[in-house]
């Protein structure tokens, strides 16, 4: 539900034992529907095969070539190709060493 004052989103919030809708901006409240308080009942009642494991993993999505890194001498690296200047010039190649994850480029 929308602020009828300012448009900003009503949230719910505690005032003398009661849930009412609060405007976090103009400080604007009203009652709740029973609608509205059955919906955010609803949102509160997560089970916990419901919640979603991160899972804080490289994922590796480029390309890989066999390029000497200038930094660490490695000779793998990620690489991509950018067309950074006009359409009849050749474009620039990035690469990406694997091991060290310096960055270049070759015009």
């Amino acid at each position: 539900m929308f602020c009828q004052k300012c448009g900003s989103i009503m949230v719910p919030a505690k005032h003398g034992g009661k849930t009412r809708l609060r405007c976090p901006r103009c400080k604007f409240s009203t009652n709740m529907t029973k609608r509205e308080k059955i919906a955010i009942k609803e949102e509160v009642k997560i089970k916990k095969t419901d919640q979603i494991e991160v899972v804080d993993k490289k994922i590796e999505t480029l390309p890989k070539t066999k390029e000497e890194c200038p930094k660490c001498h490695h000779a793998e690296a990620y690489y991509w190709v950018v067309q950074t200047r006009s359409a009849d010039e050749a474009p620039t190649q990035f690469f990406k060493c694997t091991k060290c994850m310096h960055t270049w480029r070759k015009y």
